[in-house]
Formats: structure tokens, sequence, C-alpha cells
């Protein structure tokens, strides 16, 4: 009998590849990118400069950070036809699914039909970085009623987006300074995040040597899942069908005794917790206290009795990954719940483009066996014996 080979279900354990990109450090239980660790970073730069980070290695100069802006900022606007293609979705169908359609759509303008050089991706990252946020502020509001806000060339990313969902009425996101900073250090923070699956897919795509559009496309269909990105739009969801933080406790109880997943606890990478937690939830309690109007006080009422459930109640004492404080912080700042996965992808397309730039660079095509569980060889009544 031959060896049976060992199968590691949904590749766990599985090294497939080097990453210059980020990491995950043990030892200090941090995530790294580039070397820098993220709550650094989200405390001391810009998300643009990360995304400069993520893609050439380093942190900009002041002199390359100004040309970036001026880069990113004049590729904001849509084109009428572009906009056309987004009014003319059904408003019932997932924003994900918008997105999608839209980056696809882009795709099909670029004369390049397959990927010359890494310049070529790094041009295609831009273009999204600049575009993606307009795509989803237009999708919110065509949904709300509302019409378009085009972009502001003289403000920065974080601001730029919540002035084009939100306008700078009293009491808007756009014009709190804390709320500009809380969205931005979130933007920051799901930027990357190594071999996940949506990052994972993007590799796989660009292994075969297909586009960039393509490669950013397949990952937006992998972050969706619930089990994946789409997992801040259920720990929402579940506070808001709880609705009463002495409900709360019971509620978790139930869940762990159904052995039903919990959407925002656990993570395949982190055994003592996501190093990016303690950031969003400063962030995400600070809004709360800032904005009673939304019932902050409640949320983190919620947030803090979950939490502590988890912990005591499971073996492995679960604690929260990031869309545990993202999706509340997210939701006291306005945002329809259906839409946290789409701020998702206008984090995390810094972090797919790093890979599929460093895929891109030194690649080997993407084709792992499997050990086949089907019927022995049996033949075909009446084929002819061969």
């Amino acid at each position: 009998m031959s060896e049976q080979p060992e199968i590691r279900k949904g590749l766990n354990g599985v090294v497939a590849d080097y990453t210059e990109v980020s990491k995950v450090n043990p030892e200090t239980n941090s995530l790294l990118y580039r070397g820098y660790p993220v709550h650094e970073l989200a405390n001391n730069v810009s998300f643009e400069e990360v995304a400069m980070l993520l893609w050439n290695g380093e942190l900009p100069n002041e002199e390359e950070l100004q040309e970036f802006y001026d880069a990113a900022r004049s590729r904001r606007v849509l084109d009428e036809e572009l906009i056309g293609v987004i009014e003319a979705m059904p408003k019932d169908c997932h924003p994900m699914d918008v997105l999608r359609t839209a980056v696809s759509f882009l795709g099909t303008r670029d004369p390049e039909k397959f990927t010359p050089d890494s310049d070529h991706i790094r041009d295609i990252a831009l273009t999204l970085l600049a575009k993606l946020p307009t795509i989803v502020a237009l999708d919110i509001r065509r949904r709300r009623g509302e019409g378009y806000i085009e972009p502001d060339t003289s403000k920065g990313y974080a601001e730029n987006f919540l002035w084009m969902v939100f306008g700078d009425g009293e009491g808007s996101p756009a014009t709190i300074a804390s709320d500009i900073e809380a969205f931005e250090k979130s933007m920051i923070l799901y930027a990357e995040h190594s071999f996940n699956a949506s990052t994972f897919t993007a590799r796989v795509i660009t292994s075969t040597q297909s586009d960039t559009w393509s490669a950013v496309t397949g990952a937006i269909g992998a972050l969706k899942g619930p089990l994946h990105g789409g997992a801040n739009e259920f720990v929402m969801h579940n506070m808001v069908a709880i609705g009463d933080p002495a409900k709360t406790e019971e509620w978790t109880l139930n869940k762990l005794k159904n052995k039903e997943l919990v959407m925002g606890f656990g993570h395949r990478v982190y055994k003592k917790g996501d190093s990016r937690v303690p950031t969003m939830e400063e962030a995400f309690k600070k809004l709360a206290s800032e904005h009673p109007e939304k019932d902050g006080a409640k949320w983190v009422e919620m947030y803090d009795i979950m939490a502590k459930t988890m912990y005591e109640n499971t073996s492995i004492n679960i604690m929260p990954n990031l869309d545990f404080p993202a999706g509340p912080a997210y939701y006291i700042l306005g945002f329809d719940i259906e839409f946290f996965t789409p701020l998702f992808v206008m984090a995390r397309i810094t972090g797919w483009t790093a890979h599929i730039i460093e895929q891109f660079e030194n690649n080997t095509i993407i084709r792992p066996l499997a050990a086949y569980s089907g019927p022995a060889e049996r033949h075909v009544p009446g084929a002819p014996e061969t």
C-alpha cells in the first residue's frame, strides 16, 4: 500500500511561500508591515504613507509623499460611463457585487491585456486606491436616494471619503477630526495581513500570469464571505439583534452551547489575541464616548460583556479579532452595515496589490495536489477494454 499523504484542511499550517510584505511576530504578538508594527503606523502616519510602504518597501519622504498625493487625488473622479454602470445595478444586490463589477469594468479599459511589468501593477493599484472610495460612496448614496458628491482633491483620503458619503453638514463625520482619525486608523489596520484567503486568491490568479484586474476581482469575491471580510457585518448584525446589554451574556452562552460561530472572535494565526484589536478598540470606545446620540455607551457595554463571556467560557480563552471593534465603530460613524466589507476592500487593496507585485516578480504557478478519495477505477458498461 502506498503511504497516505498528510492532508492539511484549509491549508492550515502550510507555508506556501516567502513574503516581505507583512509578518505576524509571535514573540511580541504584533503585526508588522515591512518590519513596522502596525499599531505604530496607525498612530503616527497616514493611510497613503502605509500604501507606499506596502508597495515600495519603505516609508516615503515628504517629496515622494506629495507626488503620491497629487497623483492619487487626480484619479478620484469617476467618468459618466462608470457612474452609469453603478447606477444601473440593482439597489438590493450586495454592495460587494457592485464593487466587484466596477473593478472588472475598469479592467476592460486597460490597453494591456496581460501584465507587462510590476510598474503597471503599481499604476493599477494607484487607480484603485483613488477610485474605490468614490465607487463605494456613490453606491451608499444612490441606495439612500441621495445625489453623487464628487471627490475633493484638497482633502486627505479619510476626510474625502467621509465627505463623499456624508457631506459637510453639522455633525457630519467629515467635519469631526476624531471621526476622521478613527476611520483612517481602521484603514491602516485592515490594509494587510499576509496570506489570508483573499490575498492568497489574488496571488493564485496572478501566478497564472492573468492580469491584475482579474486578481483583484477574485480577491473581492473571496473577501465577501462571512468567514473572511464579511465577518464585520455579522458582528454588528448580531449586536443589533441582541439589542440589550442585559441579554448579551445569555445570547453568547447559547451560541457556545450550540457550538455556533460567534463572528468577530478567534483567528487562525493569532493564538494570544489579535494584535490589531487594542488600537481599534481604543478608537471605537473613543467614538462611542463622543457619540452618545448613536447609543455609544450601549455598544461598548455589549462589546465588553461579549468579550468577557467568550474569554471565560471557552477552553482556549477565545479573544476578539479586528472585526469585533471595527463593526460597531463603523456603525457609530453612520455606515450601513452591508457596506462594512466594501470599507475593508478600500483598505486591503493596498495589501492585495503589494502581494500581486511580489508574486509577479518571483512567480511560480500555484497548483497544489489533491488526495483522491472517490471510487476506485471502474468502467462504463459495454465500453471496450483498453
